[in-house]
């Protein structure tokens, strides 16, 4: 396959590609550290994580949360334990079978993740807010294929702050 004239009139290059994407991950990373700054003396990386997932699907059984975090069963229930603990999650028997456990955000849970996704979001806005007309229509081309390419919901399945939405 024959390289292509890129928009910036270079070559169509996968590894230019992949070096812009690690810079904008590291940017977006020190994003998401910043927006997690305030509730850090409570919740970890790993536990905001958890509760992300909580938070998207709704209440959901421990073996479900492992897998969607791809950990142990045990390491998430370490997780849990601590968060319960915290006040941010809570563990309730399945009205649909009482043999399981179902896992879930308390009130305290959802504040902090709206919080800290509205810091992120509104840091994200601020970046794009200085960019060109010209180039938030291309980057929005760009992330628009890279999410398709990674398998992530189109915005239109998203919530206004920033995740995907309970099927």
């Amino acid at each position: 396959m024959e390289p292509r004239e890129s928009p910036a009139g270079g070559m169509d290059d996968a590894e230019a590609v992949t070096r812009a994407f690690l810079t904008a991950s590291r940017l977006l990373v020190a994003v998401s550290a910043r927006s997690l700054a305030a509730v850090e003396e409570r919740v970890t990386l790993p536990q905001f994580r958890m509760l992300m997932v909580l938070h998207t699907r709704g209440d959901t059984k421990l073996v479900a949360l492992a897998e969607q975090l791809q950990v142990a069963p045990s390491t998430a229930m370490r997780m849990v334990d601590r968060l319960i603990a915290a006040g941010l999650a809570d563990r309730q028997t399945n009205p649909a079978n009482r043999r399981e456990t179902l896992l879930s955000l308390t009130e305290e849970g959802r504040r902090i993740v709206e919080h800290v996704t509205a810091r992120r979001r509104a840091e994200i806005a601020a970046i794009v807010a200085r960019l060109e007309p010209g180039q938030r229509a291309a980057l929005i081309e760009a992330l628009t294929a890279f999410n398709e390419a990674g398998g992530e919901p189109p915005v239109s399945q998203v919530h206004p702050l920033g995740w995907p939405l309970t099927p």
